[in-house]
């Protein structure tokens, strides 16, 4: 059988918008005291050093934050947003350059009884894991985690391929959310969706 995990030619490639896009249709999965949890990736966003205003390392700016977002592609980059919500990214490219890629939103796959659990909901809807915050609860990710190698077969974090094809025409590409403040760059397309999925976080 083939090892359905995505390899370091995957992540280590420069062209993080690219990488976005080729996410959709990717398997995120967890496994915590021995409990799988996965979900197919429905959204994310781009998001590039140096010369992105809306990225964290904008001027390759370095701190004890976004210094994981110089690590090797493959690796797993989670910060705190408004101190609540745990945010996942997928660290792109080669050592010492700052590409990453915010998953958005996942359609649940496996574990989806222990997601409920998490969020504390009793019924399967759209906001178990609509939303980057939400998705990270729901799959027991947390900052803590940050800086995780996901290749690394110890790794409780990782990504397949499960042979999910996801089309050119059904990929809806549209400006990031939540960016306002970096100016020309609030208006790159570069969050991406697919086209009719009830699992994506809502248009802006």
């Amino acid at each position: 059988m083939i090892n359905p995990k995505l390899t370091a030619s995957f992540y280590k490639r420069n062209e993080v918008v690219q990488i976005a896009k080729e996410l959709l249709g990717k398997v995120l999965v967890t496994q915590f005291d021995g409990i799988r949890t996965s979900g197919i990736i429905v959204e994310t966003e781009a998001y590039r050093a140096p010369d992105d205003k809306a990225c964290h390392a904008y001027q390759n700016k370095r701190t004890p934050r976004t210094e994981v977002m110089f690590a090797k592609g493959g690796t797993a980059y989670i910060y705190l947003c408004y101190g609540i919500h745990h945010l996942f990214n997928v660290v792109t490219s080669v050592e010492g350059t700052a590409h990453a890629v915010l998953i958005r939103a996942i359609e649940p796959l496996e574990g989806t009884e222990q997601m409920m659990e998490r969020r504390k909901q009793t019924k399967l809807k759209r906001n178990l894991t609509a939303g980057p915050g939400a998705l990270s609860q729901a799959l027991g990710i947390k900052t803590s985690f940050t800086g995780t190698d996901m290749l690394a077969p110890s790794s409780p974090i990782w990504l397949e391929d499960q042979g999910i094809i996801i089309s050119k025409d059904q990929i809806i590409a549209s400006p990031r959310v939540g960016v306002g403040y970096a100016e020309e760059c609030a208006l790159w397309d570069w969050r991406f969706r697919i086209k009719d999925s009830k699992w994506t976080s809502p248009a802006k």
